[in-house]
């Protein structure tokens, strides 16, 4: 099982000095305050931490952070506590540093197609605040209504428009980071500037290396028009076939989503259910975008690859209202899984497209095996598997039946030459797994990168890399 524990109570002395930085409403030490910051979401592991400071600038988070480093206190931030691997739940007795109050957009410079924004600040707000310039922000995880671009810059995170336009790491110009010593710095900024590429270090270093407190994105036009079908298949290797044709077809939609039937069963149940028909084994929601004059062919090519695969029905949507139903469906897809299971463990694998009907074939029988549902709702045109592994965690040895299968989902993504994250980060949900992917000598290069930022280690311990003796563990 993953941790479970208490934390050291921080002493009167420390309190008031971090209430002396921040102010005396903005650092939190009573059980009942600390409850809210024992996880991200990942409930599995909940430990809470030894206190939680809101500071609302980056000289606020300095002086902080060399308050602690001074006293040997391990800390580590936190955005919204959105994550789903881990990488915000204090092991250590950690004081969190809560970026809440950071939620600033800083500036929009419209000519040049940039914003600068603080590590608070939602990630679907940036989009709405610069709509009316015809820019976005394009990174979109289905938790962009609450996640913050901090969170974003600290797991890489996707979304289901990363296939054409790229995940976190593509959109972000520049950082300003709080090293663990409490030293502020200055990375990249446009233009982009020679030497090593350390804005892509910290981008998905899931807050082990620094803390972010300014975040300089790249803004895109909005594209001149959109189209996007519904497809609905009788079995689902049609289905994995459809999304390796469209692709090896020179079409790069801008979205190509899977759900299959339990998926399907969930959202229909959830908050924001779109009238799919009973008895499906999957869907495709699929979406393109770009210049209106191309958008009419490249649907017609898409929808006559899914009629090549027996697709039951394929619609494209008549209208704005149409399109935001099916997308509001989608998104909600995590959400809606609490309609048809009291818990569910989301996994993160990626594999190449075309062993899709494989790996959906071994995790359907991983499920079978370990008695357990697995819904799979993901970003299928870049291969990012989401299976969602359905239990209850009364139910004696439940979430340990979901963990090992979890980890077994991870190693079959890994056997066929994929990766174990694609955008939920490690974490401590699949740092076991790591030994999947890399050898040691890739690992120890990995910790000595950490251990160059983070010499003392006081900085979000105990997450990404394998614990000694368990690597690569797999048990229920």
């Amino acid at each position: 099982m993953l941790e479970k524990g208490s934390a050291p109570s921080a002493d009167p002395e420390l309190i008031a000095a971090l209430r002396d930085i921040v102010g005396a409403r903005w650092v939190l030490d009573r059980p009942e305050d600390l409850l809210a910051y024992e996880c991200d979401g990942l409930t599995m592991a909940r430990r809470p931490p030894r206190a939680v400071v809101l500071p609302n600038s980056t000289e606020e988070v300095a002086a902080v952070v060399r308050l602690l480093h001074e006293r040997g206190v391990p800390f580590l931030p936190r955005g919204a506590g959105t994550g789903l691997s881990g990488g915000a739940t204090p092991l250590n007795g950690e004081v969190v540093i809560s970026l809440a109050r950071m939620k600033r957009l800083l500036h929009v410079d419209e000519v040049n197609r940039i914003a600068v924004v603080e590590p608070g600040f939602v990630n679907l707000r940036l989009t709405q605040a610069v709509a009316s310039t015809g820019l976005y922000f394009a990174p979109d995880p289905s938790s962009q209504y609450a996640c913050t671009i901090g969170g974003n810059v600290g797991e890489n995170a996707g979304g289901a428009h990363c296939l054409k336009y790229g995940v976190t790491t593509n959109h972000v110009l520049g950082l300003e980071v709080v090293l663990p010593d409490g030293e502020i710095i200055e990375l990249g900024g446009p233009p982009d500037l020679p030497g090593y590429d350390l804005i892509g270090l910290f981008t998905g270093s899931e807050g082990t290396l620094g803390i972010v407190t300014k975040i300089t994105v790249r803004l895109l036009r909005a594209p001149e028009g959109k189209m996007t079908a519904l497809a609905y298949f009788d079995d689902v290797e049609a289905a994995s076939r459809t999304v390796s044709d469209i692709i090896g077809a020179g079409i790069v939609p801008a979205a190509l989503e899977m759900m299959d039937a339990v998926a399907i069963e969930g959202v229909e149940r959830g908050t924001k259910p779109a009238g799919h028909p009973p008895g499906l084994a999957a869907l495709l929601l699929i979406e393109v975008d770009g210049a209106s004059a191309g958008l009419e062919a490249q649907m017609r090519r898409i929808v006559d690859i899914c009629r090549r695969h027996g697709v039951r029905e394929v619609k494209v949507a008549e209208s704005e209202a149409e399109r935001k139903r099916w997308w509001d469906n989608r998104k909600t897809a995590f959400a809606a899984m609490g309609a048809i299971s009291p818990n569910y463990l989301v996994q993160d694998g990626v594999i190449p497209i075309s062993r899709l009907p494989e790996v959906l074939r071994r995790i359907a029988a991983i499920g079978e095996a370990y008695g357990l549902r697995i819904a799979n709702v993901f970003h299928a045109g870049d291969g990012n598997l989401h299976p969602l592994i359905l239990y209850d965690a009364d139910v004696p040895g439940e979430a340990e039946r979901a963990e090992a299968a979890g980890m077994e989902a991870l190693k079959a993504c890994a056997e066929v030459g994929g990766s174990i994250t694609g955008e939920h980060g490690v974490g401590i949900e699949k740092r076991e797994a790591m030994c999947f992917i890399f050898g040691e000598p890739e690992l120890a290069a990995q910790r000595a990168v950490r251990a160059a930022f983070n010499p003392h280690d006081l900085l979000n311990a105990g997450k990404i890399f394998p614990t000694p003796g368990r690597c690569g563990e797999i048990k229920a």
